[in-house]
């Protein structure tokens, strides 16, 4: 039977995390505490719903046990960085049989900040610790870059899988046929690019990874994210992400139903930057939504289209902030491990 990639909402086993350490994205002492308690309160919201995995570097078990609490599984490994979704496995099956995909990662388009000697080897681990196969890829691409409905379609942005940072010389078919083969998808719909604030020079950004700006939430339904100040860059783009997804039809032939969620209020960086705050970041899991949260008036009407997208789950709101600090959200840090 052919493995597929399950659609987020379908049972998990457990969800896998890594633990923030010193690194150029936690470059000071003060960031990396700050770090680790804002991963903390992912981790314990997530295992409010089922059982948490937490990776983390030589002799960072006790900061993490003290954060953690005592019923999330620690193991050791050398890491670099601490974005689950991209440096572990994308886990498949083929209804019977569980198994992982390793991607080839080089630190989201080898970026002059990023280092990942280790992280690249941290899907290798975890597909050896849940003791399922490897189904190596010759493709560089994280788990971020990619969304699917677990009946065949899957959501990819042209600056990710088709920038010459991981795939030089690649075209849109050698991208689809590696995607489908490893997935068991067989429709992509390609968005243009990520938020302008995922590139240089903004800091740390993953060139567009599509988990920021849209997902799926059902089978022939999508949750994309609007920005309605005129003033951002993404005003634009992110109207033409919604009007394109309207004209799409999934693998099966449905037309896109797409929910639109509007970003936070506040639309710039301490530093003046542009904000990427979005809540299509979320994590779901086992009778579970984990949402972001930005101290913003309309964190709770991003949870009021969640409780309405999924009534069966409870919503939980968790602070992102500094999560975003770091270049992405809570959905970047934990990945799932699909029940068999």
């Amino acid at each position: 039977m052919t493995f597929r990639m399950p659609p987020e909402w379908a049972p998990h086993e457990r969800t896998w995390m890594a633990w923030p350490g010193p690194n150029t994205t936690f470059s000071s002492s003060e960031e990396l505490a700050e770090s680790r308690a804002a991963w903390a309160a992912v981790a314990r919201a997530v295992r409010r719903f089922e059982p948490v995995t937490v990776v983390h570097g030589p002799g960072q078990s006790a900061s993490a046990r003290a954060l953690l609490g005592p019923d999330i599984e620690l193991v050791e490994r050398e890491l670099d960085d601490a974005w689950m979704r991209d440096i572990g496995p994308t886990f498949v099956t083929d209804g019977t049989r569980l198994a992982a995909v390793d991607w080839v990662f080089n630190g989201w388009g080898a970026q002059e900040w990023a280092t990942w000697e280790h992280d690249s080897k941290i899907a290798s681990y975890v597909a050896d610790l849940a003791g399922v196969p490897l189904h190596s890829s010759s493709l560089v691409n994280e788990g971020g870059g990619i969304h699917v409905d677990g009946e065949g379609t899957v959501l990819l942005t042209e600056t990710v899988q088709l920038g010459p940072e991981r795939n030089p010389g690649w075209t849109k078919e050698m991208v689809e046929a590696e995607i489908h083969a490893k997935l068991g998808t067989t429709k992509a719909i390609w968005l243009k690019r990520g938020l302008a604030a995922d590139y240089p020079p903004h800091g740390y950004g993953t060139l567009g990874h599509v988990d920021i700006v849209a997902a799926f939430a059902g089978p022939g339904v999508v949750v994309v994210h609007t920005q309605p100040d005129p003033e951002h860059p993404d005003h634009e783009p992110c109207q033409e992400n919604v009007e394109f997804l309207r004209t799409q039809t999934d693998a099966k032939g449905r037309r896109l139903t797409v929910v639109e969620v509007p970003a936070p209020t506040r639309i710039r960086e301490e530093d003046g930057g542009w904000a990427d705050y979005s809540y299509i970041n979320h994590y779901l899991c086992n009778g579970g939504v984990v949402l972001c949260s930005f101290d913003d008036p309309r964190d709770e009407l991003a949870a009021g289209t969640f409780r309405r997208l999924f009534p069966d789950r409870t919503v939980t709101l968790v602070d992102a902030r500094t999560i975003f600090a770091g270049g992405g959200g809570i959905h970047c840090i934990t990945q799932q491990q699909p029940k068999v």
